[in-house]
C-alpha cells in the first residue's frame, strides 16, 4: 500500500514537472508583417506558453545591400493584460510585437528576428524578411489634366476647362438634381483649381456648383497607389472651398488613393469624411499643404478597414477659445463639455502617417478612433500607425490620443504647449506597444502629461520625452508600462505626485528617469513579488518622499533622479491656480504660454546630460559619454515641428 501512494505521488509531481514546463517554454506561431509606412516597419509573433514570461525576441535590420548588421529593439513581451468597461472587456493575445523605426523611405530592408526562451522553444524561432517602407505619395506626372475655375472667372481659360469641382470631376455641368456622369476622371488624372472661392448656395435648386440641399461634394472614382486622382490648387492664388456652414464638405469615403494638395477648408463642421466607424470608408487618402480653416473636424477617418493614409504639412485652426485653456466650462453652474471644434485629424485602420501638421484650437489634435468595441480580426485592428513632428497649440482634452490603438502605434517628435487635460492619452491602448519617444509637452492643465484612465490601458513605452507635467496619476491603472529617459518637471501649483503608476503588471518597468522634487514626490502601486498580475482594484497607492526610499521598496528608479527646471535653457515652471481663480466663473481654466517664450533644450553643464541608458534602436546617435535624459540630446539641431514650409515657430495665425 505504502509502495502504490509513493508511486501515485512520484507520478503527481513528474506530471506537474511536466506541465509547468510545457507552460513556460515557448511555442512560435504566427508571424504578421504589419503594413509598412515611410519610416516604420512593424511586426507582430504570437506564441503560446511563456507563462514566466522570460522569452525574447531579439532584432536586426540593414539596408539590403549593406554587410553591417543593426541591433534594434526587442519585441515588447505582451500578453493576457486586461482592458475594458462595464460594457465590453478585451485581454491581450499572448504575443510579441514591435516596431523598427526611424527608417528612409522607399527603401528595401532586411530584417532578422530571434526567439529564445531559456526554458526551451518549439517551433520556427528564427525568421527573416526583406520590406520596403512605403514611399511618399506622388502626383502621377503622365496624369491627363482638368482646369476648374471658379463662377463668374473672367481671364483666359486653359483646356479642357470645367466650371467647378464636379463637372470637372464626373464630366458632366451639374445642376438642380442631374447627377449624370459622362466623362468622369480615372486613375491618374489631375484637376488642377485656379484661384477663387467655391462656395455653394445649396440650398438654391439651380446652384453652379451643383450640391443642392446638402452642401456636400461626393467623389466615388478610385485612383490607385501608383496613379492617384489628385485635386490641386494651380498656384495662380488663394483657392478656397467654403462649406457655407455645410456638415460635410468633401466625403471622399467611396473614392480609394485621392491626393488634395495646396487647398483651403473653411466653414464647415466635417472639412473632409474619409470614413465612418463600422461602417465604410476609403484607402490611400493624401491630403498635403491645406490650410483647414473655422471647422468643427478637419479629417474624419474612422473606418476600421482603411490602409495607407498620408496626411502631411497641413495647418488645422479650430474655433475654440485663444486665449485660455478650458477642460470644462460652466453654463448655469453645470459643468459641460461644449465643442467648437472637435479634432484635427482622426483615424482608425492601418499604416497610416500624419506628420509635420500644426494644429491649434481644437478639443483635441490627432487621434486613432475608439468609438467602437475592440477589433479581434487581424484585418480590422489599429496597427501600424505613425504621428510624428507635429506642433500642437491649445488642445482643450488631449493633444494626441493612442486610444484604441493595438500595436505598433509609434508617436514620435511632436510638441504640443497648453493642453486643457492629460497631453497624451492611452484611453484604452489594447496590447501595444505604442511608442512615446521625445516629445516635448509644455503646460498640461493641472493634470498628468500621460492619460490612463478607466479603461486599463497595456503596452505603453515612454523614452525621451520631455514634459512640464507629472508622469501619470498614481490612482488611473496601467499595465505594461516601461519608461526610460524621461523628463518629468510639473508646476508649482500640482497637487499629484511628479511620478504616479498605478500598474497592474509586475513587469512594468522605471528608470533613468528625472523627476521634479513635489510634495507628494511619488506615488506607486504594483502586484506583489509573488504575482505577475493583479487586476483587483482594491489597492491604495503608496507614497514615497525620496527616490532612494522608492527604489529600495520597489526596484523600481535605481537610476532616476531629481531635476527642476534651472536644466534647461529657458524654462520656468507653469502656473495656474491664480488663473483659475480670477477665471471661475468661467470653468476650470488654464493659462496659455507660448513657445516662442521657451527653449527647452539643455544648459551646457544639465545635470541630466549622459545619465541615460543606451536603447537600441532608439537613441544610439547619442553626442557624449552616453544618451541625455528627456527629447532633446545636447548639441544637435532640434527636430522641425509642424509644416515644412514654414519656420519653426507657431503658425503665422497663432501669432
Amino acid at each position: 500500500m505504502i509502495m502504490k501512494q509513493r508511486l501515485a505521488l512520484i507520478v503527481l509531481l513528474l506530471f506537474k514537472l511536466t506541465f509547468s514546463v510545457a507552460q513556460d517554454k515557448t511555442i512560435a506561431g504566427e508571424f504578421i508583417v504589419e503594413p509598412p509606412t515611410l519610416i516604420c516597419l512593424g511586426f507582430e509573433w504570437y506564441i503560446t506558453g511563456d507563462d514566466n514570461r522570460n522569452a525574447s525576441v531579439e532584432v536586426k535590420y540593414r539596408k539590403k545591400g549593406d554587410l553591417k548588421w543593426i541591433t534594434g529593439h526587442p519585441l515588447l513581451r505582451i500578453g493576457n493584460e486586461k482592458s475594458g468597461t462595464p460594457e465590453w472587456n478585451y485581454t491581450t493575445e499572448n504575443m510579441f510585437a514591435g516596431s523598427i523605426i526611424n527608417l528612409e523611405s522607399d527603401t528595401e530592408y532586411e530584417c532578422k528576428f530571434l526567439l529564445t526562451d531559456p526554458d526551451c522553444t518549439e517551433g520556427l524561432t528564427e525568421i527573416s524578411k526583406t520590406i520596403r517602407t512605403r514611399k511618399e505619395p506622388e502626383i502621377y506626372s503622365n496624369g491627363n489634366i482638368r482646369h476648374v475655375y471658379p463662377k463668374g472667372w473672367e481671364g483666359e481659360r486653359i483646356e479642357p476647362s470645367y466650371d467647378g469641382l464636379l463637372h470637372a470631376y464626373y464630366g458632366y455641368p451639374r445642376y438642380a438634381d442631374w447627377i449624370l456622369t459622362t466623362d468622369p476622371v480615372e486613375a491618374g488624372d489631375i484637376i488642377v483649381v485656379h484661384t477663387g472661392e467655391y462656395k455653394a448656395d445649396y440650398k438654391n435648386y439651380r446652384d453652379y456648383h451643383g450640391l443642392t440641399f446638402d452642401g456636400t461634394y461626393f467623389f466615388t472614382q478610385d485612383g490607385t497607389a501608383e496613379k492617384p486622382i489628385t485635386i490641386k490648387a494651380a498656384g495662380d492664388g488663394d483657392v478656397i472651398f467654403d462649406g457655407n456652414a455645410s456638415a460635410v464638405l468633401f466625403d471622399l469615403t467611396a473614392a480609394d488613393y485621392h491626393y488634395l494638395e495646396g487647398i483651403t477648408f473653411r466653414n464647415t463642421e466635417v472639412a473632409i469624411r474619409a470614413g465612418l466607424m463600422n461602417a465604410y470608408g476609403c484607402n490611400g487618402l493624401t491630403v498635403k499643404s491645406c490650410l483647414f480653416e473655422n471647422i468643427g473636424i478637419g479629417i474624419q477617418g474612422q473606418f476600421e478597414g482603411s490602409r495607407h493614409f498620408y496626411i502631411a504639412d497641413n495647418t488645422f485652426i479650430g474655433r475654440e477659445d485663444t486665449n485660455m485653456a478650458y477642460h470644462t466650462k460652466l453654463e448655469n453652474g453645470k459643468k459641460v463639455q461644449r465643442l467648437a471644434s472637435y479634432y484635427a485629424v482622426k483615424v482608425h485602420g492601418q499604416g497610416h502617417t500624419v506628420c509635420y501638421n500644426s494644429v491649434s484650437y481644437f478639443f483635441d489634435g490627432i487621434d486613432i478612433c475608439t468609438h467602437s468595441k475592440p477589433e479581434t480580426n487581424p484585418d480590422k485592428k489599429a496597427v501600424s500607425i505613425d504621428f510624428y513632428n507635429n506642433d500642437f497649440f491649445v488642445c482643450n482634452d488631449n493633444f494626441i490620443e493612442a486610444d484604441g490603438g493595438n500595436h505598433n502605434i509609434r508617436i514620435l517628435r511632436n510638441r504640443g504647449i497648453n493642453s486643457g487635460q492629460q497631453a497624451l492619452s492611452n484611453q484604452p491602448v489594447l496590447g501595444g506597444p505604442v511608442y512615446w519617444i521625445r516629445n516635448v509637452i509644455y503646460n498640461s492643465g493641472n493634470a498628468s502629461t500621460f492619460k490612463f484612465w478607466g479603461m486599463y490601458p497595456s503596452g505603453m513605452v515612454m523614452y525621451h520625452n520631455t514634459s512640464s507635467g507629472i508622469f501619470t496619476r498614481d490612482d488611473k491603472p496601467g499595465s505594461n508600462v516601461h519608461s526610460r529617459n524621461n523628463l518629468f518637471l510639473p508646476s508649482d501649483d500640482a497637487d499629484l505626485p511628479s511620478l504616479g503608476l498605478y500598474t497592474y503588471t509586475s513587469y512594468s518597468t522605471l528608470d533613468y528617469n528625472g523627476y521634479r522634487k513635489r510634495d507628494p514626490f511619488i506615488g506607486y502601486h504594483a502586484p506583489g513579488q509573488d504575482s505577475i498580475y493583479d487586476f483587483n482594484e482594491n489597492h491604495n497607492p503608496k507614497r514615497y518622499q525620496t527616490i532612494k526610499d522608492f527604489y529600495e521598496n520597489t526596484s523600481q528608479e535605481k537610476n532616476g533622479i531629481v531635476v527642476d527646471y534651472d536644466i534647461f535653457t529657458k524654462a520656468n515652471a507653469p502656473k495656474f491656480k491664480e488663473f483659475n481663480q480670477k477665471n471661475k466663473a468661467k470653468g476650470n481654466a488654464y493659462p496659455i504660454y507660448s513657445f516662442d517664450d521657451l527653449d527647452l533644450t539643455l544648459k551646457k553643464n544639465a545635470k541630466v546630460i549622459d545619465k541615460g541608458v543606451v536603447l537600441p534602436g532608439i537613441n544610439t546617435n547619442y553626442t557624449g559619454k552616453g544618451p541625455d535624459l528627456g527629447a532633446y540630446e545636447y548639441g544637435m539641431e532640434i527636430p522641425h515641428f509642424g509644416p515644412r514650409n514654414l519656420p519653426n515657430t507657431l503658425t503665422e495665425q497663432e501669432k
